[in-house]
């Protein structure tokens, strides 16, 4: 670039010195007509040598000229460079010149961009962490079917297969996800679709809806606790539905045939209704469970809670419950319990307790004998109530504490049982911040532990 500033400015030189020449011969010609041919010569090469003199004493001139422009533009293309780049933060150092206020807008220039691009990208993050911090999953893809952008929600559902630039066909194998995002850039309109085989345990709700520009953008909802909750809902009704048909069944098949034999026999009489007072006892023990399930469900629940000692709590209830297995020739042995303090209900604990060894009596009542006690376990009291029975097979002991949950059905209609009980203890538990289990080994009886927090004195 420098050497062709120099040349343009030698190449003007030199048409100034021509000029300059040609000027010089027609002006002696003019005024020295008369002038012998040797002097008009002379004075000609004389003229011409001044000029030879001037372009050589101006050819330093001119390369200094160049030096300082050339300099100053590449200055400006490395400006134009670096601004291309990306590096908006570049300026110009401006002169005192015809440059600077070119320099100047270009600096300006750069500044606006600066911040145009500062506020995009601050929204940019602002989005991506709006749709981080969802609970949906995100997902866009461009028209050709590859991932644009994903949320952290979807790269953790999906794992690190899906990235920017990957077909979301490569990198999600859900076929409902796909037909949905297929049929949002095939059609142009929104979609939806339920996936659960997207990840083990999980059941999606998907919405795809085109984008303005191109592509398109699916919503995974996790609707996988409302669909427990409606399985939930549905499994209760059956269930208690299923347990007032049968004595109501039973209580009307009895009343029928007493209205029809008016004159039946005394005995017969009395046998139907023992029957019939048998199924009304045990409707009564369902609605009476229903309620107190229900009550601790609710949200409205309150608990009056105080401080208690542990050892109280265990003493208060073989106390007050002993009378449940008096007549039935079962041990109810108590097995000691630290002093600890602990926060809790007393009444509420009473119905722990109470249909802990209401349920140890009737499933594990053949041992013989039942312990009450508890221990002191890190920042908890761990009670328990144990049975020497037959036992709960291993399946069975995670489900126990659901609603209606019997390990033998026919044996726990028999012995009046509703299926309900150890759900409301397991509610109650919860309640208090403790936690409740089962453990058990069939033929050596089982034994069921909850915690409550120890309360500092």
């Amino acid at each position: 670039m420098t050497r062709k500033v120099f040349a343009k400015l030698l190449g003007l030189f030199a048409l100034l010195l021509v000029f300059h020449t040609a000027v010089m011969v027609i002006v002696f010609r003019q005024f020295l007509p008369s002038s012998p041919g040797d002097l008009f010569h002379r004075i000609a090469r004389e003229a011409l040598f001044a000029g030879l003199i001037a372009l050589a004493a101006a050819l330093p001139v001119a390369a200094w000229v160049a030096l300082g422009i050339t300099g100053r533009l590449r200055q400006v293309v490395d400006f134009a460079h670096r601004i291309a780049g990306g590096d908006l933060k570049a300026r110009l150092r401006t002169g005192g010149d015809e440059l600077s206020s070119m320099e100047t807008a270009l600096n300006q220039t750069a500044e606006r961009l600066g911040e145009s691009f500062a506020e995009i990208e601050s929204r940019r993050q602002e989005l991506a962490a709006m749709l981080d911090s969802m609970q949906e999953a995100v997902v866009a893809v461009t028209a050709e079917g590859q991932v644009r952008w994903s949320n952290a929600v979807m790269q953790r559902i999906a794992g690190t297969q899906i990235r920017a630039g990957r077909a979301l066909v490569q990198s999600v194998r859900d076929p409902d996800l796909l037909a949905c995002v297929k049929s949002a850039l095939a059609t142009g309109a929104a979609s939806t679709g339920r996936s659960s085989s997207l990840a083990p345990g999980l059941i999606f709700e998907i919405n795809a809806a085109p984008l303005p520009s191109g592509g398109a953008i699916a919503v995974l909802h996790d609707v996988t606790r409302i669909e427990a909750a409606e399985r939930s809902r549905r499994d209760f009704i059956a269930n208690v539905s299923h347990e007032l048909r049968t004595p109501l069944t039973s209580i009307q098949g009895y009343v029928e045939t007493l209205i029809e034999a008016p004159s039946a026999n005394p005995d017969t009489t009395r046998e139907f209704l023992a029957v019939i007072q048998k199924n009304t006892r045990r409707m009564s023990r369902l609605t009476e469970d229903l309620l107190a399930l229900a009550g601790v469900e609710s949200p409205d629940y309150k608990l009056a809670r105080q401080p208690i000692r542990s050892s109280a709590l265990v003493q208060d209830a073989i106390e007050s419950l002993g009378g449940l297995i008096v007549d039935s020739g079962v041990e109810l042995e108590d097995a000691g319990a630290p002093d600890s303090l602990v926060l809790a209900d007393p009444d509420a604990m009473n119905q722990v307790f109470g249909n802990l060894i209401e349920n140890a009596l009737k499933y594990g009542g053949s041992g013989g004998k039942l312990r009450v006690g508890a221990t002191k376990i890190a920042g908890d009291v761990d009670f328990f109530v144990q049975d020497f029975g037959p036992g709960i097979a291993s399946e069975h002991l995670e489900r126990i504490f659901e609603r209606f949950y019997r390990v033998d059905k026919a044996r726990s209609r028999e012995s009046g049982g509703t299926g309900l009980g150890l759900a409301i203890v397991a509610q109650i538990v919860h309640a208090h911040g403790g936690r409740i289990r089962a453990e058990s080994e069939l033929g050596s009886g089982t034994t069921f532990f909850f915690t409550l927090p120890i309360h500092p004195a």
